[in-house]
């Protein structure tokens, strides 16, 4: 059909339909890359356009070419779509539900439930596109998130408000980790949590569901999920989503939300992806020209005020373990706390398996945790490190041919590596022991008592698995 035919077409479909409609036709197809022509108006960046027999098939604009063509992503499979096809403007971005009756249901970027319950139709939709909290509204205080796990709040206190990365591979408990901070989240904090899985197998995504259930946090959490087997524009969306979300409960409800991100570096993936379907050119690694504008726009929507605060814990993967990779340095730029699990830990049932050397806060500083707890810290590290020093000569020689010294220091190392254990409320099914949230005083408080030797005779088992030190004072 030749152009000015197939113009004049459209234009009579657009007035038998209606004259509010903004129809456009599509013109081309690249993979997830659709670039269509309005007649009329032009619709505005980051509008959604909808089309198929039942509008099942969404892109969202990105890019205007010229004053009737837009180049646009799609946020669903494009199956089924073809060039003459025609594509309607909906006048608005994408939006999502917000509201109370989101706890204990499972998202797709478009808001929709995908739990197999009833759907949630009504209430109040929101644009996942907000700009993030002017500074004057931000508070401008440095407070330490209490997590009630003593291994994070004595030697990588999370911020309230900040940014928290989780590093650590499959089986060394993340996801038991993250359960639990959850549950805590509500016992401590009154708050809510937010689940966005971005980028995840789809396996994971149904066990952290079913297990969560089981353990008892799904009724306080909100879970949000960009799945690996979906478009790139879908799971670069998803983590805007999430966080529109969370920011409801914060500035509606006044609460204090935890916002758990696995993984923020499949965003970044998704992002280049994305980038690359434009055809626009890649800067250092292949990555988007655009990567620390887009990582902003998400992490500064982050953040701490009067009313309430967003707190994040993300899962961050560091590309063939290189920290000057490109996303690495990015991300690493926006977090306050870093938690590190190790496998040796996990190895020796020292749960949860946060290695204490490795993982640090910015937090950590006088002025913020206050003299005694840096002071503490400081000795816990001098004392873990110096145990580590010394493991390849007890090893070889045996602990007998350390210097009396040196055996306090392995005495106080042990003892603080078995008091930094805790029982979980969320394995209680499995260990049979009822869990423990511990307050930062009382944790310090036992640090400080295994520090100055109080405990040197004990034996080491009477520290293992317990909340609070006092605990151990009638061990034997």
């Amino acid at each position: 059909m030749p152009f000015t035919r197939q113009t004049n077409v459209i234009r009579r479909i657009m007035n038998d339909q209606t004259k509010q409609e903004n129809l456009g036709t599509v013109i081309s197809i690249r993979s997830s890359v659709v670039d269509v022509r309005f007649l009329e108006r032009l619709p505005s960046i980051l509008t959604v356009l909808r089309g198929g027999d039942s509008d099942e098939i969404v892109v969202e604009t990105l890019i205007h070419l010229d004053e009737q063509t837009i180049r646009g992503i799609a946020l669903t499979s494009t199956q089924g779509l073809a060039e003459g096809a025609l594509l309607r403007d909906t006048g608005s971005s994408l939006n999502v539900p917000v509201g109370q009756n989101l706890l204990g249901r499972v998202f797709n970027v478009f808001g929709e439930t995908i739990d197999r319950k009833e759907k949630i139709t009504g209430g109040t939709w929101r644009s996942i596109h907000q700009e993030p909290v002017p500074l004057e509204r931000q508070s401008t205080k440095s407070e330490i998130f209490i997590t009630g796990i003593k291994a994070i709040d004595i030697l990588s206190p999370l911020e309230l408000g900040g940014k928290g990365g989780l590093f650590g591979g499959a089986g060394v408990g993340k996801t038991v980790l993250i359960m639990e901070m959850i549950n805590n989240m509500v016992a401590g904090h009154e708050g809510v949590s937010l689940f966005c899985g971005i980028g995840e197998r789809v396996r994971e995504g149904e066990e952290l569901y079913r297990e969560m259930d089981e353990a008892g946090v799904l009724k306080n959490t909100v879970m949000v999920f960009g799945q690996m087997n979906e478009p790139p524009g879908s799971r670069f969306r998803v983590g805007h989503a999430a966080l529109t979300m969370a920011e409801y409960f914060r500035d509606e409800k006044k609460q204090d939300v935890l916002l758990l991100i696995d993984n923020i570096f499949r965003f970044i993936q998704a992002g280049m992806e994305v980038s690359g379907l434009l055809g626009l050119l890649p800067s250092r690694l292949g990555y988007q020209p655009t990567l620390g504008t887009e990582l902003a726009e998400l992490e500064e929507r982050i953040c701490n005020t009067e009313s309430g605060a967003i707190t994040s814990i993300q899962a961050v993967y560091v590309p063939a373990d290189d920290f000057t990779d490109p996303s690495a340095v990015h991300t690493f730029g926006h977090l306050s706390s870093t938690i590190v699990l190790s496998r040796k830990k996990a190895s020796e049932g020292l749960y949860p398996a946060i290695d204490p050397l490795q993982s640090g806060s910015k937090m950590l500083v006088p002025h913020i945790a206050g003299e005694r707890h840096y002071r503490i810290g400081q000795e816990m590290r001098k004392t873990l490190a110096e145990y580590e020093e010394l493991k390849d000569i007890i090893a070889m020689l045996g602990i007998e041919e350390l210097s009396q010294d040196d055996r306090r220091t392995v005495n106080r190392a042990r003892r603080l590596e078995r008091f930094l254990t805790q029982p979980f409320f969320v394995t209680k099914q499995f260990t049979g022991n009822e869990g423990k949230m511990v307050s930062l005083e009382e944790a310090l408080d036992g640090c400080e008592r295994i520090l100055n030797d109080e405990f040197y005779d004990r034996p080491e088992k009477s520290l293992y698995m317990i909340g609070g030190i006092k605990e151990a004072d009638g061990g034997k």
